[in-house]
């Protein structure tokens, strides 16, 4: 029997990149020896968008292109806003899910059967560990903590909800340091 799984363990994202979406090694990403991806579940505001804003930065637009060159995509966010995420998944021609109640499973494991992949070669992306890294740990996805962008589409040095929230694992046992691939 299986014991489940512990705090410190559902807090702790397999790879912490010092940077955001826009720097993860695609190439490190997917051909990973171990456990190579073949699909990415990506969260939305402010890992590929930017607080209040419905237009992709540059940045993003390109590695999401190369991205889908390689895998499969979905979008999968907390945001009720069908018109936001849609518009978005929309221009980039992605499938997507709203309002998904991450650190729930049900709406990624809705995800997960659509993408036909064993959830050990999915990988979750997401600037929050309480939502987007518990979420994909719940279902054994290999999960990546980014930092979160700015207007301009840059990481966030300075989030305060990020900050907070590694604070809080950090209390529960977890330390979170940015990783190599």
């Amino acid at each position: 029997m299986a014991l489940p799984p512990t705090l410190q363990s559902l807090l702790r994202p397999d790879w912490a990149v010092n940077g955001s979406l826009a720097q993860v090694p695609l190439h490190e990403l997917i051909a990973r020896p171990s456990r190579p991806i073949r699909a990415l579940v990506l969260d939305v505001d402010r890992t590929l968008l930017p607080r209040r804003q419905a237009h992709l930065p540059v940045s993003m637009r390109h590695w999401l292109e190369a991205a889908r060159q390689q895998v499969p995509i979905q979008l999968l966010s907390n945001n009720p806003s069908r018109s936001r995420i849609g518009g978005v998944a929309e221009e980039l021609g992605l499938p997507f899910t709203t309002s998904a109640g991450k650190p729930r499973r049900s709406a990624l494991r809705r995800v997960l059967a659509e993408l036909n992949v064993p959830p050990e070669h999915v990988a979750l992306i997401g600037d929050r560990l309480f939502t987007d890294v518990i979420a994909g740990n719940r279902l054994g996805l290999f999960t990546v903590l980014v930092k979160p962008i700015d207007p301009q589409g840059e990481p966030c040095e300075r989030d305060r909800l990020q900050k907070l929230e590694l604070r809080l694992a950090r209390w529960a046992g977890t330390t979170v340091r940015p990783t190599a691939g």
